[in-house]
């Protein structure tokens, strides 16, 4: 209990600048939490479509791996889709190749959707503190210039530490924003590492037919 009540009055101690922040952190928090269960519930279905078509590209049964991906909405799926559909009109690995890159170019912007306004917010929030601070101690020191010279120092050390609030809860919101977003930012790029090397083992699976069907003519 006294600790809420030692952060209600630190929070009301701050004054306006307290409350901005607030919302920057509560709206940095939903981009991060909305991006993270969106990357979490992408590596499942990734996950899940690999396990299944894997075998069947490693067999060589392309016409039945265009038919398991053709309706599903993972991003191993999209990824495939172009490639095998490439596979099935032109054979040739180049062409293959660039279906696959040009996927790619698709996909990796939608893992990296919204991730930027995480930093943008930590950024926000850090200068609100600031902007905070600044202004509380010109009222500050606008105060004391009016006050009792016997109560000048303690009027002036007491108004310094209530402007400070605002730079320590401006960093107490950027901090845990700054981390979200690298480690955000992480996980996208472990999709995406996990997707490229997805497309270079379809690459050899096919190559390998080519050569196998190239021996028997």
């Amino acid at each position: 209990m006294d600790s809420l009540n030692y952060i209600v009055k630190f929070f009301l101690e701050g004054g306006f600048w307290m409350y901005p922040i607030l919302l920057v952190g509560v709206l940095g928090a939903a981009f991060a939490v909305e991006r993270y269960i969106k990357l979490r519930l992408l590596e499942r279905d990734n996950r899940r479509m690999w396990e299944r078509v894997h075998p069947v590209l490693a067999e060589g049964r392309f016409d039945d791996a265009r038919e398991m991906v053709a309706n599903d909405k993972s991003a191993v799926s999209e990824l495939l889709v172009m490639g095998l559909e490439a596979q099935g009109s032109v054979r040739r690995r180049d062409d293959i190749e660039i279906a696959m890159e040009e996927a790619m170019m698709e996909i990796v912007p939608q893992l990296e959707a919204r991730t930027v306004y995480i930093a943008l917010f930590a950024n926000i929030a850090t200068l609100l503190g600031l902007l905070g601070t600044i202004v509380g101690l010109i009222a500050a020191f606008e105060a004391v210039a009016h006050a009792n010279p016997a109560e000048k120092a303690a009027l002036l050390s007491s108004s310094i530490a209530v402007a400070m609030n605002t730079t320590a809860f401006g960093l107490m919101v950027a901090i845990p924003l700054l981390v979200s977003y690298v480690y955000i930012g992480a996980r996208s790029g472990s999709i995406a590492g996990s997707l490229e090397m997805i497309s270079v083992k379809t690459l050899k699976y096919i190559s390998n037919l080519s050569k196998r069907n190239h021996q028997m003519t």
